[in-house]
């Protein structure tokens, strides 16, 4: 199907995506502080399963877009995918909100990197100047939390948070170099729905081994998780089906502002002047490389 290049659909569809996001990420924070991260995970994909599955049986299409002739290829993208879950949840339990939501976006450095050995690609100075800028800025918000500094506890807490939020960065730029591959052959549907599926196989595995019985408000936020999620994930396919990521893609940093402000509002967290001077470092970054990457289709 020909990419309908609508902008403003696709921006629209973004910011909805992000929003969505950052939603569930404060939800996870908020029962991550008794519920085990993993029985999160478990419930954010079974819970955006039934999304999922109304988007693709309106389409008309139905279990037949399950159909593939990669499914080796979906199943490590499901393995990269929880991989890349669950840092980012296990991350969210330890960091505030801002700093987890600004070091999560260092995938696109990530998927710079990973590039060279994995698709053979020749990184200039261009973009290796904003990958240095990146990992700076992931240098600026360490060290503002105090992360690599002192002996104490909550130090050590820090950066292991920190560690694992930057680990988040890159499996999920593998994953996305998975998708890009396997969107050669396979719709977008395709390949949610099997990601969909997968990682709520995977997620159920461990299930028995850290379960804790929620509450009923626990439950409602379990089904907050999945729903948020499940919309977010159906909003950020249908953005990407809508117009060129070139153009939408800057409107992904708008979870900052999500995050600040949520964070504000339910923790009381202000983000200090090194979360700011970093996450601009790494916004930058992002942003940059997004410049030279269609800079580099037009030529």
């Amino acid at each position: 199907m020909p990419l309908r290049h609508d902008i403003r659909r696709g921006a629209m569809l973004m910011l909805g995506a992000t929003a969505a996001f950052t939603v569930m990420s404060a939800i996870v924070k908020e029962a991550g502080e008794r519920l085990p991260f993993a029985e999160l995970m478990f419930f954010r994909n079974a819970f955006a399963l039934p999304v999922v599955l109304a988007i693709a049986l309106r389409r008309g299409s139905g279990w037949t877009l399950l159909r593939t002739k990669r499914f080796p290829g979906h199943l490590l993208r499901a393995f990269t995918g929880t991989a890349a879950m669950s840092c980012g949840f296990f991350s969210l339990t330890i960091l505030p909100l801002a700093e987890q939501t600004a070091l999560s976006y260092t995938t696109p450095l990530f998927v710079t990197l990973l590039s060279i050995p994995l698709l053979g690609e020749k990184v200039g100075i261009h973009r290796w100047s904003a990958v240095l800028g990146g990992f700076a800025g992931i240098v600026v918000i360490a060290l503002g939390q105090g992360a690599f500094q002192g002996e104490g506890e909550m130090s050590r807490l820090l950066m292991i948070g920190t560690i694992v939020a930057v680990s988040n960065g890159i499996f999920s730029a593998a994953t996305t170099l998975l998708v890009r591959g396997l969107s050669a052959t396979e719709s977008s549907t395709t390949i949610v729905m099997w990601q969909s599926l997968l990682m709520t196989a995977i997620t159920g595995l461990a299930l028995p081994f850290v379960w804790v019985t929620p509450t009923a408000t626990e439950w409602l936020l379990l089904i907050g998780i999945g729903l948020f999620g499940g919309i977010g994930q159906v909003m950020l396919t249908e953005a990407y089906a809508s117009a060129q990521v070139s153009s939408i893609g800057p409107y992904s940093y708008s979870s900052m502002l999500w995050s600040i402000g949520l964070g504000w509002l339910i923790w009381g967290d202000v983000p200090g002047t090194t979360t700011v001077a970093g996450a601009v470092l790494i916004v930058a970054a992002g942003l940059y490389i997004l410049h030279r990457e269609l800079i580099r289709r037009r030529q």
